[in-house]
C-alpha cells in the first residue's frame, strides 16, 4: 500500500512540476509597438479612438463595454485581440494580414488608451 501511495505522489509531483512547460505562451502585447501598428493600420478609421464608419462603435471604454463580447465583465485584452483578428461588420479581419504579434501589440495599445483616455 505504501508503495502505491509513493508511486501516486511521484506521478502527481511530476505532473505539477512540469506544468510550466505547458503554460500559455500567448504573446503579451507591447503598448509602444502597438501605437506604431495603430498609426499605420488602424488610424484611418479609428483616429483618436473614434470610428469614421460607425460613429457609435468607438474605441473608448464605454463603447468597448457595449459592443465587445466579454469586455464588459473583465476588460480583457483578449476581447480586443479577437475583434482585430476576426473583424465584424464593417471592420475587416486582420489575422493573416498582420502578424499575431502586431495584433497583440495594437490590442494592448487600444486597451491602454481606452483606460487612460484617447488624446484629442
Amino acid at each position: 500500500m505504501r508503495a502505491i501511495l509513493t508511486a501516486i505522489l511521484a506521478i502527481v509531483a511530476s505532473i505539477v512540476l512540469t506544468m510550466p512547460a505547458f503554460a500559455d505562451d500567448t504573446y503579451v502585447g507591447d503598448v509602444a509597438a502597438g501605437e506604431k501598428v495603430f498609426t499605420n493600420t488602424c488610424a484611418t478609421c479609428h483616429a483618436g479612438g473614434n470610428n469614421a464608419i460607425v460613429s457609435s462603435q468607438t474605441l473608448k471604454q464605454e463603447a468597448l463595454e457595449q459592443y465587445l463580447f466579454n469586455y464588459r465583465l473583465e476588460h480583457n485584452v483578449e476581447a480586443i485581440v479577437y475583434q482585430v483578428a476576426n473583424g465584424r461588420g464593417a471592420m475587416p479581419a486582420f489575422q493573416g494580414r498582420i502578424s499575431d504579434k502586431a495584433i497583440a501589440d495594437v490590442a494592448a495599445y487600444v486597451k491602454a488608451q481606452s483606460e487612460s483616455g484617447w488624446p484629442e
